[in-house]
């Protein structure tokens, strides 16, 4: 019996850890790919003013797949002069 919980807990774990990894920053906004509903991905391609980056997120649903929006967001993380 704990050697099922065992692999259950290391599962979770494992789903756990992946999905933290896809949410990161990409260079260019055709990097993005398999974008899901309500995702978040930030692109840091330079579009935006000093301070802040793009984020671009899966909207809505269409008949051709998931809309994509984006605005720019205040930048988060060390501060660099």
């Amino acid at each position: 019996m704990s050697l099922r919980r065992a692999a259950c807990l290391s599962l979770l774990i494992v789903i756990a850890l992946a999905s933290t990894v896809r949410a990161g920053t990409v260079g260019r906004e055709q990097d993005i790919v398999d974008l899901k509903l309500g995702q978040r991905v930030l692109v840091d391609d330079g579009t935006c003013p000093a301070g802040q980056v793009k984020e671009v997120r899966g909207a809505k649903m269409t008949d051709k797949g998931i809309a994509q929006t984006s605005s720019c967001v205040p930048r988060h993380g060390p501060k660099s002069k």
